[in-house]
């Protein structure tokens, strides 16, 4: 299987960056990994080997890009305001940096967003906010709005709400969006998303499913039993849903 590393300083971050590319064709995936985690997590996690056979005949090519959660919406250091900001820098460089390169590398124009856990977020966020550079997109155990508790979990701006929290939370501003053009543009795209019955953001998938019907948009939303929300479960669900 082909393995790639790549680093380089991203203008749009201002520090370092770095990804791993597995695959030589195929459609292109954009992998975010889980909360706080890093490049190589998603190999880590074995499910660079469960999609294996998927790779080595060249049908997938994974991009695994680092993500910087403990500098934006966990950081605690600064304000909300400021984590948000960090946050919305972080997808200026994955549109204008990591999806360059992966046209650069790979003309397919497949391109899949990818996560689990809080990169599910990541992967439906950024999909839903710019559907016209994805064709499908792939959500395992996601949380669709960041500033609300739930259950152990806080909400991650300390009760701090402004105008760019709301447009990158899918389950506050997908339920007002009316544009016709935005709307055509996500219908187009193949969104399928997993959660176990016991996940504490079982309600979450719910009503980013509900909307989605509402605006008649096509989606698949598969129930796992109990938490399904560790590297097992999501070695099982890759290979069925990517």
């Amino acid at each position: 299987m082909q393995r790639e590393y790549h680093k380089w300083f991203s203008p749009n971050l201002n520090r370092d960056m770095e990804l791993l590319i597995f695959g030589h064709a195929g459609a292109r995936v954009l992998v975010f990994p889980t909360r706080r985690g890093r490049f190589h997590e998603y190999e880590d996690l074995g499910l660079v080997q469960a999609l294996a056979d998927r790779l080595e005949n060249g049908w997938l090519q994974l991009y695994c890009v680092d993500s910087i959660d403990q500098e934006s919406i966990y950081n605690r250091h600064i304000s909300p305001c400021d984590r948000i900001r960090r946050h919305s820098q972080y997808e200026e460089y994955i549109l204008q940096e990591v999806l360059t390169l992966s046209r650069l590398k790979n003309p397919q124009p497949f391109m899949i967003s990818h996560g689990c856990s809080l990169g599910a977020y990541h992967a439906m966020n950024i999909a839903l906010r710019h559907p016209q550079w994805f064709a499908k997109v792939v959500a395992f155990s996601g949380r669709y709005s960041l500033s609300e508790p739930v259950a152990e979990f806080r909400g991650l701006f300390d009760d701090y709400y402004d105008e760019e929290i709301y447009f990158h939370s899918p389950n506050h501003f997908l339920p007002n969006l009316g544009d016709c053009e935005a709307l055509d543009q996500l219908r187009r795209l193949q969104i399928v998303m997993t959660i176990g019955t016991e996940d504490p953001f079982l309600s979450s998938n719910l009503s980013l499913s509900e909307t989605l019907w509402s605006k008649q948009v096509t989606h698949e939303l598969y129930f796992w039993d109990g938490r399904a929300h560790q590297a097992c479960d999501w070695q099982k669900m890759a290979p069925l849903y990517l």
